[in-house]
């Protein structure tokens, strides 16, 4: 299980960094949200280039997606992993349901 903050850099584009929840305090800290929303994706399901519509987490339930950024870099998230999504500006990222079994996800709007 894993951890990543997807943010967009200095550069306009959208970046991935590893989060180790026990050496970032603010992972440890109650968050406000607005709700949460259940979603289940079919394999080979693909969104092209987009940002987050607004800070949130993505938290993958089952199956398996794969995160493209601009540099070429993929990341692949599969059940129990967090993707706190902070890519709010810039060129954006993909989104592939990878695999044979639906990605299932659940979503929590952050507030603020």
């Amino acid at each position: 299980m894993g951890s990543i903050r997807l943010y967009t850099g200095d550069d306009g584009n959208s970046h991935i960094e590893e989060i180790d929840p026990t050496e970032h305090p603010a992972w440890n800290t109650l968050h406000g949200a607005k709700g949460i929303l259940f979603r289940a994706q079919q394999p080979g399901f693909f969104s092209d280039w987009h940002i987050a519509p607004r800070r949130q987490y993505i938290i993958t339930l089952s199956g398996e997606a794969e995160i493209g950024l601009k540099d070429g870099t993929v990341y692949r998230l599969g059940a129990g992993d967090v993707n706190l999504a902070e890519d709010l500006t810039g060129a954006g990222h993909t989104t592939r349901v990878v695999g044979d079994v639906p990605r299932v996800t659940a979503t929590v709007h952050l507030e603020g």
